[in-house]
Parts: C-alpha cells; sequence; structure tokens
C-alpha cells in the first residue's frame, strides 16, 4: 500500500485491516480521532508505538511527553510541521508493513 491509498482509506469507517497497530493509531489521527489514535498507540510496546506515542503527544502540545516518547523510540523530536511528520511516519510504517 503506498502513502496516496493509506490516505484514501481514511475516507472509510474503519482501517484497513491489513495494517499494524502503529498505522492504525495512525489512521485514527488522520480522520482527526487523537483520543482512538492515543488509544491504540499507549499500548504498543515497541519502539514503533513508542514513535507513534511521541508524535501524538507533540500534537496534543505536551513537548515533555513528547521528547520522553521520541527517547525511547530512538528518535528526536523534529522541528517540522506536524502534517509532514504525519506523512513520514505513514510512509516509514507502510514499508515496515511491506517487508513482514
Amino acid at each position: 500500500m503506498t502513502l496516496e491509498q493509506f490516505e484514501a482509506t481514511l475516507a472509510g469507517d474503519n482501517p484497513p485491516q491489513s495494517v499494524t497497530d502503529s498505522l492504525a493509531a495512525m489512521w485514527y489521527d488522520g480522520k482527526g480521532d487523537w483520543e482512538q489514535a492515543h488509544t491504540i498507540a499507549q499500548d504498543i510496546p515497541t519502539r514503533e508505538g513508542s514513535w507513534v506515542h511521541a508524535y501524538l503527544h507533540r500534537k496534543e502540545g505536551d513537548d515533555w511527553n513528547a521528547n520522553y516518547w521520541y527517547n525511547r523510540a530512538g528518535r528526536i523530536m523534529p522541528d517540522y510541521p506536524l502534517e509532514q511528520e504525519w506523512k513520514e511516519m505513514v510512509k516509514t510504517l507502510l514499508g515496515t508493513l511491506r517487508s513482514r
């Protein structure tokens, strides 16, 4: 699945069944449902999940908490727009999905 195909699924009511929990969280965020995205992300015990969790706290404006989760993900908080990070993350997570 490409980024464009993933974005097209945002018109639906549910994330695609074939995606990981990390991508499902990003899907809900893409739909504007931060709460559902966060509920999913906080239960993913991987670096991938920590990255999603970090992004969501950055979006929330809680930089301290975001930095904690970026650190757990082995990343640093970016200084570019959230929309750009969302696309970068989805592309990366889709690439991980393809390699499984």
